[in-house]
């Protein structure tokens, strides 16, 4: 009678596989597929005063968020994973854990919250902060110092503008100046980008946007190459600020990360269909997006994102701010909400997000493309931006 296959022997599953079985995550006490919510906060001791589960207190590790954890360390190729309570919760988090007076080299195009943080903590004279275009790695050099503490952070691509960064690169100049570096890995997930594999040494996520995927979450996580001195500082500020996830809100992530393959490759190809279909509408003076070949980090972009280029398409109105802002309102299929990443496509007038001092220009519209039918979505724009034209 023939043996079953050894697993040992057995071919790799796929991430896609892997995601979608948690890692074989369950309720084991009952049998469960799906794994249980654990809502307690303490955990008891044995009678040798140790905790045979493992945890002792919610705030600094829940059971909730061992399967989540794990599986995001596992699709990113890193060694360990912490949730956090929000995305700007793991990114402060960084920036809280170094030194005083270290030196932070950020990109001019990122993510509007974490530049304001920054500065914010540069004008206390906490961190000192350079910028850099995030196009040329070499031009790093003339930032970095090799005898100062520093860290290089990398955000590709770039929120709402599109700016794509070369990983490999850029984690090339920092280390030779013995910088840490971290990527920002919201827009492209691992689904598409694997940072680490790269070189860098943390990858930081808003969990809210396409980890999750069902705008029903607030959470972020990082996860390190290889744990050392820096991360153990970075999980002792989580514990001790209370930075976490209640136990619901980790197991929604967990479900949501599920079908992240799924909800990332239909977003992609929606955008990309609705990037090729609008790119030369008379209304539109550009649209941002690198899976377009005219895009300027087309190139680089293919050759370290694998299966789609991301879920955010930016549009330049050809009649200026006004034009821009009456935009969101024409449309039927797009809410008209500040987020990005979920099911549903969103559409968002960024100048009345980002402030005076952003480099956005305020002729930008950002569309997050969702699930929906990538005909329905262009069919959409194309009737908005016809009035508006």
């Amino acid at each position: 009678m023939a043996q079953p296959p050894d697993p040992d022997d057995a071919r790799p599953l796929a991430p896609a596989t892997r995601a979608a079985r948690a890692l074989g995550a369950s309720d084991e006490a009952v049998g469960g597929v799906v794994p249980a919510i654990h809502p307690s906060t303490p955990y008891r001791r044995d009678r040798s005063g140790t905790y045979p589960g493992g945890h002792s207190y919610a705030r600094d590790q829940s059971p909730s968020f061992d399967a989540p954890e794990a599986l995001l360390a596992d699709l990113e190729g890193g060694a360990e994973a912490l949730l956090f309570a929000s995305g700007m919760a793991a990114a402060t988090t960084v920036f809280e854990t170094l030194p005083n007076g270290a030196h932070v080299v950020i990109p001019e195009q990122m993510y509007w919250t974490v530049r304001g943080w920054l500065a914010h903590l540069e004008s206390k004279g906490r961190l000192r902060v350079s910028r850099w275009p995030g196009t040329h790695p070499a031009r790093l050099e003339t930032l970095l110092q090799p005898d100062e503490p520093t860290l290089v952070w990398i955000e590709t691509p770039s929120n709402p503008m599109t700016v794509v960064t070369d990983i490999a690169a850029t984690v090339e100049v920092a280390r030779r100046f013995g910088a840490r570096t971290v990527a920002d890995g919201t827009l492209a997930t691992p689904a598409l980008c694997q940072p680490l594999s790269l070189g860098v040494d943390w990858v930081m996520h808003s969990a809210t946007k396409q980890l999750n995927g069902h705008a029903d979450v607030l959470a972020g996580a990082l996860v390190c190459a290889t744990p050392d001195a820096a991360w153990e500082a970075v999980r002792y500020e989580r514990g001790y600020r209370g930075a976490v996830l209640g136990p619901f809100e980790a197991w929604l992530l967990l479900r949501g990360m599920r079908t992240l393959y799924l909800r990332v490759r239909a977003s992609c190809e929606g955008a990309q269909r609705v990037a090729e279909a609008l790119q030369d509408h008379p209304a539109l003076a550009e649209v941002l997006y690198p899976g377009l070949p005219e895009h300027p980090g087309h190139a680089i972009a293919a050759r370290q994102m694998q299966g789609g280029f991301g879920p955010l398409v930016s549009l330049r109105l050809r009649e200026g701010a006004a034009a821009a802002r009456a935009l969101p309102s024409r449309l039927r299929c797009f809410a008209d909400a500040s987020s990005l990443g979920g099911v549903e496509s969103q559409v968002e007038y960024r100048a009345a997000v980002e402030g005076a001092d952003s480099p956005v220009p305020d002729d930008l519209v950002r569309l997050s493309i969702g699930i929906e039918d990538p005909d329905d979505l262009v069919d959409d724009l194309r009737t908005a931006l016809d009035g508006a034209a």
